[in-house]
């Protein structure tokens, strides 16, 4: 077993490390953004998309949510299964068919930015969006470990007793789910950027990962 070693960073310096990375790489076109909600990666997507246009680079934000699928799908086991959230609720085939195949190295840059509208359970009706020569950065939950295409990912890791703290009282149901992702899937360690979020002014990335 390696050495784990952290390296401490603010989140403004986080963006920039992974933004400049992205924007001297015209082949990391697709970057997830993943862990639990009470992480937000859609903050730090939002910010990582306002960093790389400043530096050049056009950017599409696709937000996973948007591509769950129908509610008689996602709650046919009922709607606190933390097996069915894990397993069942994201359309995974519609993200990689519509968003991360398209915009691969011999992809239409055709992407489908939003495929369904969890609130309404309905089609979203969106227009497809040509997006050449640029990145798109999608953020969400329990996205590695599925083969999803993509050149980067980060995944921002809470601590159990830091989940069990920071997901409403409501949500407990589903620390199963994100127990079974860590224990399967490591995506901590998996990703291409691990970030320690216990504290989200005070993070930690990844510099060694064990062997």
């Amino acid at each position: 077993m390696g050495v784990v070693r952290f390296r401490p960073v603010s989140p403004p310096t986080l963006v920039d490390e992974v933004s400049a990375l992205v924007a001297d790489r015209p082949d990391l076109t697709r970057v997830i953004i993943d862990g639990a909600p009470p992480t937000r990666p859609d903050v730090l997507a939002d910010d990582l998309g306002e960093r790389l246009r400043l530096l050049g680079r056009p950017v599409l934000r696709i937000s996973a949510a948007d591509f769950l699928r129908a509610a008689s799908l996602r709650f046919e086991r009922g709607r606190t299964d933390p097996d069915a959230r894990y397993d069942d609720w994201l359309d995974a085939g519609a993200l990689r068919r519509e968003v991360l195949d398209p915009m691969g190295p011999d992809g239409s840059r055709r992407v489908l930015p939003r495929l369904w509208n969890a609130e309404t359970d309905r089609a979203a009706r969106a227009d497809y969006v040509d997006h050449r020569d640029g990145v798109v950065l999608v953020d969400g939950e329990l996205l590695l470990g599925r083969g999803l295409p993509h050149d980067y990912s980060v995944h921002l890791w809470l601590s159990t007793p830091a989940l069990a703290r920071k997901l409403p009282e409501s949500e407990h149901w589903a620390l199963s789910a994100f127990a079974r992702y860590d224990a399967e899937v490591r995506p901590l360690y998996v990703a291409d950027t691990g970030v320690r979020a216990d504290d989200p002014l005070r993070l930690a990335v990844l510099d060694d990962a064990p062997v």
